[in-house]
């Protein structure tokens, strides 16, 4: 099954999601948005419009991300080009047998996964150099996140091949989109931290240094509460988004203190079923200072405060301590609050 069966397995997908008014935009030959319906073969053909329109250059391989658990997030593009390649490398071959089928294709599959990507890739690269178009796929989202990939794409660089990545569904985006972080001026993703505890706890201790920064991890519904409660012990007052079950049936959004998660995650059983994402967030830029001065600093701060206003308690505690005051006058802001 060709282009006909990928077309049709497009339009199967447009169909089942409401299209709105932003789909004449997208595809010129589908109804003004106030039809009364969208024929399902009009979407049909807007798909073979925009999906024709792309180039697919041979002895290319081609990074599809696919969906992390609505089949609705697949792209047009994707879809086509699942069509068209020569075969679909894959993390499990029964996940992308499944997704190619609900597409209505039959594509010759290749294993690649993390205990023969490197024998893998050199049959790959020697398929490319005879002109193949060949896809690559993880079981969900982008590869070479936290999945199989990396090693692939590396060996087809190497060998002098083209890689063309495709974008779509990504977890770690996903939670950080939804996590309304306002402090980060960045953010690091680090998958999964050591399930052993004295490893996780070295991990934590790194994660509280790097303050200014989101902190991206996933976890199993087994260690979600371990996980979470080792974050609370060590940094109870920073804020947290618990992202599970994303883009799925039961997906649940949760942000909020890690001292108070804990007891979230204990008063309902169902809240620990599902893949978990977390983001930790930055640290207020106030707070974060006040952890990197001394602590003597931080303590005669405090007994100057009982006694004194803030700006006078910050200026005598910095100056006994040789520290800027701006730095003294953030922690006393921190710990009395501006009023």
């Amino acid at each position: 099954m060709g282009q006909r069966a990928v077309l049709r397995g497009g339009a199967d997908l447009l169909a089942r999601g409401p299209l709105g008014g932003c789909a004449h935009r997208l595809f010129p030959s589908l109804p003004p948005a106030g039809a009364a319906c969208v024929n399902p073969l009009l979407i049909q053909q807007a798909a073979a419009e925009a999906a024709g329109a792309q180039q697919y250059p041979p002895a290319t391989l081609y990074v599809v991300a696919t969906p992390i658990g609505n089949l609705a997030d697949l792209s047009l593009r994707a879809i086509h080009l699942l069509g068209r390649v020569d075969a679909v490398a894959c993390e499990d071959t029964r996940v992308t047998a499944g997704l190619l089928h609900h597409l209505g294709l039959d594509r010759p599959l290749i294993a690649v996964h993390e205990h023969n990507e490197a024998q893998a890739a050199a049959q790959i690269v020697q398929r490319l150099q005879a002109g193949e178009r060949i896809a690559y796929a993880s079981d969900a989202g982008t590869p070479a996140v936290s999945d199989p990939g990396a090693r692939l794409v590396a060996a087809v660089q190497a060998a002098g091949l083209r890689v063309m990545p495709l974008p779509g569904p990504s977890a770690v985006l996903t939670a950080l989109s939804a996590a309304g972080d306002t402090q980060a001026r960045g953010f690091r993703f680090l998958g999964f931290l050591s399930p052993k505890a004295q490893a996780r706890e070295r991990e934590i201790q790194a994660l509280a240094a790097a303050a200014d920064e989101a902190q991206v991890l996933f976890e199993a519904p087994h260690r979600i509460e371990a996980l979470v409660a080792a974050l609370a012990a060590a940094l109870p007052t920073r804020r947290l988004t618990l992202a599970r079950e994303l883009s799925k049936q039961f997906e649940t959004l949760v942000t909020g203190p890690l001292a108070e998660l804990p007891a979230w995650l204990a008063a309902d059983p169902n809240r620990l079923r599902g893949e978990f994402v977390l983001v930790l967030h930055a640290e207020p830029a106030a707070e974060a200072a006040a952890d990197a001065l001394p602590a003597e600093a931080l303590r005669l701060l405090d007994l100057l405060l009982r006694e004194l206003p803030l700006k006078q308690a910050a200026a005598l505690s910095a100056e006994a301590h040789g520290l800027p005051r701006k730095a003294l006058y953030a922690a006393a802001l921190a710990r009395r609050g501006p009023g």
